[in-house]
């Protein structure tokens, strides 16, 4: 039976983006060589509220492709794979092709 996680609050549930290790012709890349700290969003959580009690919902979507910063998040192990949960707000940005 699989688990499935359900952010609470402002929480996103994130799948790093693990940059090749080598390229098509066989070549093995540097760890750090163009590494973009990227991950794609697994789950949301559905926001949290200001003062009046206002719901602010979460920016990002289940789907999106987004920019993750270096340090933070909590590492969450489900099954076989492994997943970060970040607050919202430390998200960077959204990619874009």
């Amino acid at each position: 039976m699989a688990k499935r996680l359900a952010p609470l609050l402002n929480r996103v549930l994130v799948e790093k983006i693990l940059p090749p290790s080598k390229t098509n012709a066989g070549i093995l890349l540097p760890e750090k060589s163009s590494k973009l700290n990227s991950g794609k969003v697994i789950a949301v959580g559905p926001g949290i509220r200001d003062k009046e009690g206002k719901l602010i919902p979460v920016a990002v979507t289940e789907g999106d492709t987004v920019l993750l910063p270096e340090y933070g998040g909590s590492e969450v192990k489900l099954g076989d794979k492994e997943y970060h949960l970040y607050r919202d707000e430390d998200l960077l940005g959204t990619l874009h092709d």
